[in-house]
């Protein structure tokens, strides 16, 4: 499978996009892709090229209906999802997997309505149009009511973190230490990665553990505020970082 810098390298190519919306209905030969999307063989064959290297589609020789020599013919091999959220604060770019298993697998991840459909066509290899115009018909309006609903939480995601960035600005002096903040405000649940934070800013021990300190020092002051109470520990303790977010610890 294609990394997510391979894969948008891939697909921003509108030719290629095109190549990709037919063969994910039925194989094609280069000529016939050639025809539809309006474009010489011999491109249509540089983008095969490209696609197959990249691991999104795979040839195989398909016997003629003229009967001469076995063709190459090329389908989908990869089944994968791009997700982009771009806006002030707001910035997350990945590449997820679509779970495997048939229908009946994929029922325990399911909710709602779409969980009899998959039950229903369990075990079936073929579903008439009419009856299978109906299943995606359903299907396509749960997609669009939870996309709907994570529209609403990345807005509401991207609110709060304009207003948090608005805390960052004037509570933080330096752009290292907003920077630090930021990088935990990402992956919230997460541990920082420090030492992979210093590589990048080229940053030495003494320098890190200074910033460090700094960051923890001002996070915990506004823990205490916010609390409205104080904290007390000998300098040698440090405070967990969920603890400076204000968030109950990991399990």
């Amino acid at each position: 499978m294609a990394d997510l810098d391979a894969a948008l390298a891939v697909l921003q190519n509108k030719a290629r996009r095109a190549i990709l919306e037919r063969l994910v209905r039925e194989p094609h030969y280069p000529l016939q892709l050639a025809k539809q999307i309006g474009i010489s063989q011999q491109a249509v064959m540089k983008h095969l090229k490209i696609l197959e290297n990249s691991g999104f589609v795979v040839k195989v020789k398909a016997a003629s209906n003229k009967g001469g020599p076995p063709k190459n013919i090329y389908t989908v091999k990869q089944a994968i999802s791009i997700r982009i959220d771009l806006g002030p604060d707001l910035f997350q770019c990945e590449q997820r997997s679509l779970p495997p298993g048939g229908p009946l697998k994929l029922s325990n991840k399911l909710k709602g309505e779409v969980v009899p459909i998959a039950e229903v066509v369990s075990g079936r290899k073929r579903i008439g149009v009419g009856e299978g115009a109906h299943h995606l018909s359903k299907i396509a309006n749960a997609i669009d009511a939870i996309d709907r609903e994570r529209d609403a939480l990345i807005a509401l995601h991207q609110q709060i973190k304009q207003r948090i960035s608005a805390t960052v600005d004037s509570d933080f002096d330096s752009y290292e230490q907003r920077l630090v903040v930021h990088n935990i405000l990402e992956a919230p649940g997460s541990k920082f990665d420090f030492k992979a934070f210093a590589k990048e800013l080229q940053l030495g021990s003494d320098a890190t553990d200074r910033l460090m300190d700094e960051v923890r020092t001002r996070m915990t002051r506004q823990l205490a505020e916010r609390s409205g109470g104080f904290i007390a520990a000998p300098q040698s303790i440090e405070l967990p970082w969920w603890a400076a977010l204000g968030m109950d610890p990991p399990v």
